[in-house]
């Protein structure tokens, strides 16, 4: 009896420590905000690959659609350095949908941009995720941008 009880205890605690990919995913997505939202390069260097791609798709001002590519390294130089201190930045992730197929993720999430407690703009992140030897790391990410019918995307 007891080396069933043993085996029974074994096994749940196999399970209660294995994560579930998609949280994994998430929990690097968090992270990348929780860096951005601190100013913590260190800590968005931590969820990136070494190359990755940053995109915006919007409209410009006479409406056509437009596609800007940004350099990573310029990311990290604005958030780090580049914004002004009193400037507080809020993304706030209002849903998450992620797909994993073996070692790569896709999370779709939408979100409400905030500065120093003003709206904005509201749009959608794409993030595509490689697993690197045993961590998620950002390869690519898209993002749209929009000023109104924020809820479009939400679900």
């Amino acid at each position: 009896m007891k080396k069933i009880i043993l085996a029974v205890i074994l096994f749940s605690g196999f399970f209660s420590f294995s994560q579930d990919p998609k949280e994994e995913v998430k929990e690097v997505i968090k992270t990348f905000f929780e860096g951005f939202h601190t100013a913590d390069t260190l800590l968005l260097k931590q969820t990136m690959a070494d190359h990755v791609i940053f995109q915006t798709a919007s409209k410009n001002k006479e409406k056509k659609d437009v596609l800007k590519q940004d350099d990573v390294s310029n990311f990290i130089k604005v958030i780090g350095s580049g914004r002004p201190v009193k400037d507080n930045w809020e993304e706030r992730i209002k849903s998450y949908h992620i797909q994993v197929d073996g070692n790569m993720a896709n999370a779709w999430t939408a979100y409400e941009f905030w500065l120093d407690g003003t709206f904005s703009h509201c749009g959608v992140n794409s993030f595509q995720l490689f697993y690197d030897n045993g961590t998620w790391k950002i390869i690519y990410l898209i993002d749209t941008r929009r000023k109104s019918n924020c809820a479009a995307y939400s679900e």
